[in-house]
C-alpha cells in the first residue's frame, strides 16, 4: 500500500506567498490604497456609494443641488409618506451628506457648504448623469412649480447662516 501525503490546510500560519514587486514584499490592494487613496478618503468614498445606491436617496440629493428643503416639500415632489423621507434624510445626516436645521416645527435639510472634494465630484456627476432621465427632470419640473412654497426657507437660512457669523 502506498501511503499519500495529504498538503496541508491553508490557514493562519500557511497563507498564499505574497507577489515580491522590487524590494516590496505588499499586496497590490495595499500598494494601491496607500500610494493613490488614503483609508480615510477611501472610507468616505464607501460611506457616499452606500448613499447613493438607492433611487430616493439620489433623487433627494439631486433635489438639494438646487437649495435648502423642508421635509413636506419632498414629501410633495417625491410622492413618499414623511416617515419614508425622513428615514432616508437621517440616513443622509449620518453619513455627512446633507446638513439639517430645526425652524420651529420645520426641518430643513441641505448640503453641507463646504462638501468634502469626494462628496462635490459625485454630485456634480449626478448633475451630468440626471439631465435625460425623465424621474429627475419631473423632480425639477415639481420643484419650480412649489418656489412660492419655499421662499420662506431660503429667509429663513440666510438669516441663521448671518446670526452665526
Amino acid at each position: 500500500m502506498s501511503s499519500l501525503r495529504r498538503s496541508p490546510e491553508p490557514g493562519p500560519e500557511r497563507t498564499a506567498p505574497v507577489p515580491i514587486f522590487g524590494s516590496c514584499s505588499l499586496p497590490l490592494t495595499y500598494i494601491y490604497l496607500v500610494r493613490y487613496i488614503s483609508c480615510s478618503v477611501y472610507m468616505k468614498l464607501l460611506q457616499i456609494y452606500r448613499c447613493l445606491c438607492d433611487e430616493t436617496r439620489l433623487r433627494i440629493l439631486h433635489l438639494l443641488t438646487q437649495g435648502p428643503l423642508c421635509v413636506c416639500h419632498l414629501q410633495g415632489i417625491l410622492r413618499l409618506s414623511q416617515v419614508a423621507i425622513s428615514k432616508h434624510l437621517a440616513y443622509l445626516r449620518s453619513n455627512g451628506l446633507v446638513v439639517a436645521q430645526r425652524h420651529e416645527k420645520w426641518m430643513i435639510y441641505r448640503l453641507p457648504e463646504r462638501a468634502p472634494a469626494e462628496l462635490d465630484l459625485q454630485l456634480r456627476c449626478l448633475q451630468d448623469c440626471v439631465q435625460t432621465h425623465p424621474v429627475f427632470r419631473k423632480d425639477l419640473k415639481k420643484l419650480k412649480e412649489m418656489r412660492c412654497e419655499r421662499q420662506w426657507i431660503e429667509c429663513v437660512t440666510q438669516t441663521k447662516e448671518r446670526q452665526m457669523r
